[in-house]
């Protein structure tokens, strides 16, 4: 069975026991409309029951992975005017840099000192570097650490260089694919899915000016994937957007997956049988096995959720809905703009005029107020997303991406515990020991956890925790004595340990001592 031959059954209601029976054991596939009404009505416990039961006959029940990578934020300086963002700065403010080389190099070098695999490099959208700085830099990395795996520059980046370098291409395409490979052989290994945010056009343009539209970002990770890399793809939700904003972003994904595979002729779906029959049998497993025989592509490995932070950022100024109790009994803003753009099919439809500005996709102060009365609020409310509401979603991820072979935790958001409640409701993966993040925490939330605190969430979850590389191979099973967190004697030493962050001008890490389990670190600039 291929994942072609996975079937909709759109006349079933949404919480039919066999449909659902069906999905999670991967043998039928959710329509968008069966999506939507889950992530709305579905009981919150049925939801996790079922992710769980999709993701232990993709993962097996034994083993969930974690990676040791670092996350480094080389420029802040960027030309985009993202709403939710408190990391960007134009170039002339004090805390306004651009690492250097060395720098760059030297936080590397601490990686590797505690067995890390990987590099994430990402950054703003800085238009005063050229090509070669970022090929140098690529090169560098890989000539000094030839064992580290470059993971690097999201899709609104790789727009810009296009922007920014001008390459030649009769399509935009054509312009991504020419910058691309000169990236991959100075060392570039694969692209990580930042920037994804909300795909539908009015919450993007609402939330996103200056970054680029869902069909861009969706066409650089084709082009990646045509180049033989493995990427994983990002939601960020829980501001502007409607719930059936979360399915159409689940839904371009599936849908552009679907047809790389096709392209590349994987047999999805025997491969997520041959995983999970590895897993089961508690041997290392991997997405990527199969690439030897089914040629160059890749596609993506994984998809991570994770709620907008809304400390020191313009959008978190935005009121919340229901600050006024009369708007509870109203329909949200994003639920009638969404239902209004109708999966983009809704546009130039009546009751729905044009925007007249760049950041509205309508004109929503007069679009049909019989229809839509709340219309005229959208992007003036957020409706933040709390534990559950993650949950929920991370849960429909699971079953809703049938063909993405794992979904992560987000504890770095949403905190340890919750993180590991995640692991019950979808989530194989509970991504990075966190030596340095700069964008999530400068917008007030970011957490630290240690390699053996981590193993400990997961073990406590009741399961073996593992180390994966980038490709989601399992490097080290820690399911004996020489564990990290079985090794520990005395817990009280891991509730302060020191988080990395960029310091102004210098550009050198400062350390930020916390909690371990339960560190929140600020950077206000």
């Amino acid at each position: 069975m291929s994942v072609r031959s996975l079937q909709e059954h759109a006349h079933l209601p949404a919480n039919d026991g066999g449909l659902l029976a069906a999905v999670a054991a991967g043998h039928a596939r959710l329509t968008p409309e069966q999506a939507l009404e889950l992530l709305r009505s579905a009981p919150t416990a049925k939801l996790g029951q079922l992710a769980d039961r999709r993701c232990k006959s993709l993962h097996g029940d034994s083993l969930r992975t974690y990676v040791i990578d670092r996350n480094i934020n080389y420029t802040n300086i960027c030309n985009a005017r993202c709403t939710f963002c408190a990391f960007r700065r134009d170039g002339h403010e004090h805390d306004a840099y651009t690492l250097s080389y060395e720098q760059i190099h030297e936080k590397i070098a601490e990686l590797s000192a505690i067995g890390g695999t990987q590099v994430l490099m990402q950054g703003g959208m800085n238009p005063a570097l050229p090509l070669e700085w970022y090929l140098k830099l690529l090169r560098g990395i890989k000539s000094k650490f030839p064992h580290i795996h470059i993971h690097a520059f999201s899709p609104p980046e790789l727009i810009e260089f296009v922007h920014f370098f001008d390459p030649p291409g009769a399509t935009l395409e054509d312009k991504i694919r020419w910058v691309m490979v000169r990236l991959q052989d100075a060392g570039l290994d694969s692209l990580p899915g930042g920037g994804g945010e909300v795909f539908a056009a009015p919450v993007r343009k609402k939330i996103g000016l200056g970054k680029c539209d869902a069909d861009a970002w969706l066409t650089t990770m084709y082009v990646a994937h045509t180049l033989g890399m493995f990427t994983s793809a990002t939601m960020m939700f829980g501001h502007v957007e409607g719930y059936a904003d979360r399915v159409h972003h689940m839904w371009l994904v599936r849908d552009w997956q679907d047809r790389v595979l096709r392209e590349s002729g994987i047999d999805h779906a025997a491969t997520a049988y041959a995983i999970a029959n590895a897993a089961s049998a508690g041997t290392a497993s991997s997405p990527n096995g199969h690439r030897s025989k089914s040629g160059p592509f890749g596609h993506y490995v994984s998809f991570i959720t994770w709620p907008f932070q809304r400390e020191n950022t313009p959008l978190g100024r935005v009121p919340d809905w229901g600050n006024d109790p009369a708007e509870l009994e109203l329909e949200f803003p994003g639920d009638a703009v969404a239902r209004a753009w109708d999966y983009g099919r809704g546009v130039g439809q009546p009751g729905h005029p044009a925007g007249t500005r760049s950041a509205d996709e309508f004109d929503f102060a007069a679009m049909d107020k019989a229809r839509y009365p709340t219309a005229h609020l959208f992007g003036k409310r957020v409706r933040r997303s709390g534990s559950t509401d993650y949950l929920r979603t991370q849960a429909l991820s699971r079953l809703f991406l049938d063909n993405v072979y794992s979904i992560g935790a987000s504890w770095v958001t949403m905190g340890p515990h919750v993180g590991q409640v995640g692991l019950r409701f979808g989530a194989s993966d509970m991504g990075s020991v966190m030596m340095e993040e700069n964008v999530v925490s400068s917008a007030g939330t970011t957490y630290c956890l240690d390699e053996a605190v981590l193993c400990r969430l997961i073990r406590d979850a009741g399961f073996v925790p593992a180390q994966r590389n980038n490709g989601y191979d399992v490097i080290r099973t820690h399911d004996g004595p020489g564990a990290p967190d079985l090794m520990v004697a005395d817990w009280s030493e891991h509730r302060a340990r020191q988080m990395h962050q960029q310091s102004p001008k210098s550009g050198k890490a400062v350390a930020i001592a916390g909690g371990a389990a339960t560190l929140t670190v600020s950077a206000k600039g």
